[in-house]
């Protein structure tokens, strides 16, 4: 048996970020260059999971950039729904406080708790990487006695990699 792989769940920005053309936005644009970075050695290093429902909202939109999207999770496992990420969703949606738009991200939760992952890689720093949202989650899987993943950036391995230079 080979070394042992952290495991990683893929949210849909990173697909969205790889697939997108450079963003005017300098913040914006810098995200893109750091996660096209990560990405060029992440496959090799990590275990890298998508789940359905990345998939389903990678290939909304534009059918050309859907397609962009989908190209770069090609080949990666597919995460089912399963009854206990079905559980964890309705449980989060009640206790993790997003409301409107940002009760979309719940799943990417679910997901990755459910199949023990030990990353969730994201770019929403707003929903899925707000400090609020994940001391939140690491609370009330502490209560269900879940496991919780790291939930952080493509920067953030990067940046963990220059340490080690």
């Amino acid at each position: 048996m080979g070394s042992w792989m952290a495991t990683i769940y893929l949210e849909s920005s990173i697909p969205s970020y790889l697939a997108a053309r450079p963003s005017r936005d300098p913040t914006t644009a810098a995200n893109q260059q750091l996660t096209h970075e990560w990405w060029q050695t992440a496959p090799a290093e990590f275990e890298i999971f998508v789940s359905e429902a990345v998939v389903n909202e990678i290939a909304r939109g534009n059918p050309a950039m859907a397609a962009r999207r989908l190209n770069f999770v090609d080949g990666l496992p597919i995460l089912p729904a399963t009854d206990d990420v079905r559980a964890l969703n309705r449980i989060y949606r009640k206790s993790l406080g997003l409301v409107g738009r940002a009760r979309r991200d719940v799943p990417h939760f679910s997901f990755a708790v459910s199949y023990e992952l030990d990353y969730l890689v994201t770019w929403n720093l707003a929903h899925i990487a707000s400090p609020r949202v994940v001391r939140k989650l690491a609370d009330l899987n502490e209560e269900l006695g879940r496991h919780v993943p790291i939930v952080t950036t493509p920067a953030a391995f990067l940046a963990d990699e220059s340490e080690r230079l």
